[in-house]
């Protein structure tokens, strides 16, 4: 934990050094990638206070351009998603998609192609859905989430493997522990294991938005911070929750806006694509 922290306030220095150039303009813009209707959400909580709760949940993509370099952190549904009019669903799941992300992105005269890093909190296929888009980018990866992507039961997993099997022969960027993506403290990424084993978050500092911290599935549901819920499905309960004060520490210290990525309310109360927070 001391490691951690002391690793955390290295990232820091960055942003209030005075001795550091000045650094580009960062955007974060958050981006409609579908939603996911669950008609019980039960098994977002291995205590049973969801029972027979439903939830309409937000699923984001995020886009951060750092002066004229871009990164894209979670890809949302797989775009296939959106030639089926009524959305794909099932075992209580329902998962629609709109517009896909590549039309998004060309709102803002850009291509997958354009992207310079890609970053995925996890390899689920809401999060991961569109990954082999950005195969061409540099994939900022977590070693242990890699390991299990690439695993032989992953591997035999089409609903999983197929989104994201180009990235095998990615141009890769290591993002364990504390990765600091651009350099100068702006954007980095930390490592949160438990819901998976290679599991991250994202913060990114603003200079009128202030600190933002993007949650991945370290939450999965509006109110999961707040009751401090563990899915049934969580892979290592344990880290998860070892994770989580790390998390509050981070978001304590930045005083940081939080987005529970999953929540509506929290994706709503962003701006609408393309606008975005400086």
């Amino acid at each position: 934990m001391r490691i951690y922290l002391v690793l955390i306030l290295i990232a820091s220095a960055y942003a209030c050094g005075s001795k550091v150039a000045p650094k580009p303009e960062v955007r974060l813009y958050a981006i409609d990638c579908g939603t996911i209707e669950v008609s019980d959400i039960a098994p977002f909580d291995d205590k049973g206070r969801l029972d027979r709760k439903s939830e309409v949940l937000a699923n984001p993509c995020f886009l951060i351009k750092h002066g004229e370099r871009y990164m894209i952190w979670d890809t949302g549904h797989p775009s296939s998603i959106a030639d089926l009019p009524d959305g794909v669903g099932g075992g209580g799941f329902h998962s629609k998609l709109e517009t896909k992300l590549p039309d998004r992105l060309a709102k803002i005269n850009l291509k997958p192609l354009d992207i310079d890093f890609l970053a995925l909190s996890h390899h689920h296929p809401d999060h991961a859905g569109n990954a082999n888009l950005f195969s061409s980018a540099t994939w900022l990866a977590v070693s242990a989430e890699r390991d299990h992507m690439f695993s032989d039961d992953l591997r035999r997993n089409p609903d999983f493997f197929d989104n994201y099997s180009e990235l095998e022969d990615a141009k890769i960027e290591s993002a364990d522990e504390i990765h600091d993506v651009f350099g100068n403290g702006s954007v980095v990424m930390f490592s949160t294991p438990g819901h998976t084993p290679g599991h991250s978050v994202l913060l990114v500092r603003l200079r009128n938005a202030g600190s933002i911290l993007l949650t991945g599935d370290l939450f999965t549901h509006s109110k999961a911070r707040e009751m401090g819920t563990i899915p049934k499905f969580t892979m290592d309960k344990k880290q998860l929750v070892e994770s989580r004060k790390r998390f509050e520490e981070i978001a304590k210290k930045e005083d940081a806006r939080v987005i529970t990525q999953h929540s509506k309310k929290d994706f709503d109360s962003l701006p609408k694509f393309p606008a975005y927070l400086d």
